[in-house]
């Protein structure tokens, strides 16, 4: 994917389907997530967790998929 709205399109595409995403949390640290796809927006998308944190949403900028700061596995 080369452009934010090819990110957003195939995001769009898969609304609704179970995620994993793979983000940098800082210096050699790696947080993974795993949820729903719920929404997409101009500039960020929302994963509903199921992973048992404190947190019930995560949201993340197209920009961080762009620049390989965020991961994002289908669990097709």
């Amino acid at each position: 994917m080369t452009t934010l709205e090819d990110i957003k399109s195939h995001l769009d595409a898969h609304l609704g389907q179970e995620v994993t995403v793979i983000s940098q949390a800082g210096r050699k640290k790696v947080t993974e997530r795993s949820g729903i796809l719920r929404s997409t927006f101009p500039s960020l998308f929302v994963v509903e967790l199921d992973d048992g944190t404190r947190f019930d949403r995560a949201s993340y900028s197209y920009t961080d998929v762009l620049t390989n700061n965020v991961d994002i596995t289908f669990a097709d």
